[in-house]
């Protein structure tokens, strides 16, 4: 044994390399390279016996010699921008996980950038000067975000997650999720629980996915020929603003229930209730939207809607391998269903 094994113990075998494939499936190095590069220039058998041979030598094209060879980094970038002091939103971190599970199974990676809370466009212009992603994934797409049309006006592939609010005809792919249809199946469960004074807590009237949210509330409320008027507050997403609003609603309006546009508002009404020695689920229901972790863990665990943010990411890649193809493919926009999440505050 040589000083190196004596030192270190056993050294682990070489990964395996081009030339060992080859060997294996019987077949010459330029055969396995059009396997990788280009199956369609093979037959059918013999992609299959390469194939097989990867798949049991556990061989991983290098990806810095295919990037060289294809000018594509196999990198999609993603701004990330810091949490918001006084919120129990952790919406992003369940969507970036999932999509870094889903972009890997595709063969990309997630490159992460954070970005100017002022200039919605710093980090962008960086990466796409320098050629260092292939593509863009956009997930603020609030009113009058530059974003997208920046992007658009110089041709770099993005995909949205979030609909373009502003320009329904948009030809950008998006993924988005029903907020509309959570807040309709929340109010229509406490309706079926004998509510019929339920009160909606939710964001300023700018917010289109706030007001996107409370029709689906007005909606189910309609339905079941219930009036909506002194039962609707819009707020600021904090804790705080959860609080003081659902104090005012409970004193001049008396609902039996409450659903609100987030976890973090819902936290705040939550906190109201404490505070006037009311529980959740038995004196007044209260249903949030996102099913934070915080919904989860909380004392009898709080009823919320949970967006399918697993396949919102499957969504995601798919619509940027078609942005990406040759010649590219453009997806129509996609928009998922949420569940409900049912627990003790309701």
């Amino acid at each position: 044994m040589d000083t190196v094994s004596k030192v270190f113990g056993r050294i682990p075998p070489a990964p395996p390399t081009l030339a060992d494939v080859a060997e294996l499936a019987g077949v010459s190095r330029q055969t396995v390279s059009n396997a990788v590069n280009n199956p369609d220039l093979l037959r059918a058998d013999t992609l299959l016996r390469v194939q097989q041979a990867i798949d049991q030598l556990g061989y991983s094209p290098n990806r810095a010699a295919r990037n060289l060879r294809t000018r594509a980094s196999h990198l999609i970038g993603l701004r990330i921008q810091p949490v918001q002091e006084g919120t129990a939103n952790a919406l992003m971190d369940r969507f970036v996980h999932s999509l870094v599970e889903a972009s890997r199974e595709a063969g990309y990676h997630v490159l992460l950038f954070s970005g100017d809370p002022i200039d919605a466009l710093a980090g962008y212009d960086d990466l796409l000067r320098s050629t260092a992603v292939d593509a863009f994934i956009v997930t603020d797409t609030y009113l009058g975000n530059p974003q997208a049309a920046w992007l658009g006006a110089r041709r770099a592939p993005f995909v949205a997650f979030g609909r373009p609010w502003d320009n329904p005809d948009a030809p950008h792919p998006w993924v988005d999720v029903d907020g509309a249809a959570g807040c309709d199946l929340a109010t229509s469960h406490l309706l079926d629980k004998g509510h019929e004074r339920i009160a909606w807590i939710g964001w300023r009237k700018d917010s289109f996915i706030g007001e996107d949210r409370r029709a689906g509330w007005s909606r189910a409320m309609r339905a079941r020929g219930l009036p909506t008027t002194g039962l609707a507050s819009r707020v600021e997403d904090t804790v705080s603003s959860g609080r003081d609003a659902s104090a005012v609603l409970l004193d001049e309006a008396q609902p039996s229930a409450f659903v609100c546009a987030s976890d973090t508002l819902a936290m705040g009404v939550l906190r109201t209730l404490a505070e006037r020695g009311l529980t959740a689920g038995r004196d007044v229901a209260v249903v949030g939207f996102d099913d934070s972790q915080v919904a989860q863990v909380v004392a009898s665990g709080l009823t919320s809607v949970r967006q399918p943010l697993e396949d919102v990411a499957v969504e995601v890649v798919k619509a940027l391998e078609g942005r990406l193809g040759h010649p590219p493919a453009i997806h129509p926009g996609v928009l998922l269903s949420p569940t409900l999440a049912v627990r003790g505050s309701s």
